[in-house]
């Protein structure tokens, strides 16, 4: 029996890709709580998850229109209430009399995005979200 090359797999093949290592970190309980009496009683954070995207960053993103006057920040892939993640944006990513405040506008786009305009606003939302434990 003939056996070709290209059939055999090297190791490099066989290693798990970064995204999906990072998909596991997240999905998976720790080893005291392996048992299902366990798992019903972990309390859920938030009413929304942010995952991250295939290279282990949070999926924020900016987005500069009009000449570079108007700056956008995008939330990707929300699940969950996504409702509930803007008004939480809202209440607590700057203090309430700050202009920061005043200028903050999110609109919900479809399912899954959000969209926050009013500023650069990039660096902020990526504390705010790592800060949560995303």
């Amino acid at each position: 029996m003939l056996i070709h090359m290209k059939h055999i797999l090297s190791p490099a093949r066989n290693t798990r890709v970064y995204s999906q290592a990072i998909g596991a970190t997240h999905d998976a309980l720790p080893s005291s709580c392996q048992d299902s009496t366990m798992k019903s009683a972990i309390p859920v954070r938030y009413p929304y998850f942010v995952r991250r995207n295939s290279r282990g960053s949070l999926p924020v993103y900016t987005d500069i229109r009009n000449g570079g006057t108007r700056n956008l920040v995008q939330i990707r892939n929300v699940e969950g209430r996504i409702n509930a993640l803007a008004s939480e944006l809202k209440e607590s990513l700057f203090k309430g009399d700050s202009p920061e405040a005043s200028r903050l506008t999110i609109k919900i786009h479809g399912q899954r995005h959000l969209t926050l305009t009013g500023g650069r606003f990039k660096r902020d939302v990526m504390a705010w979200l790592a800060e949560k434990g995303f």
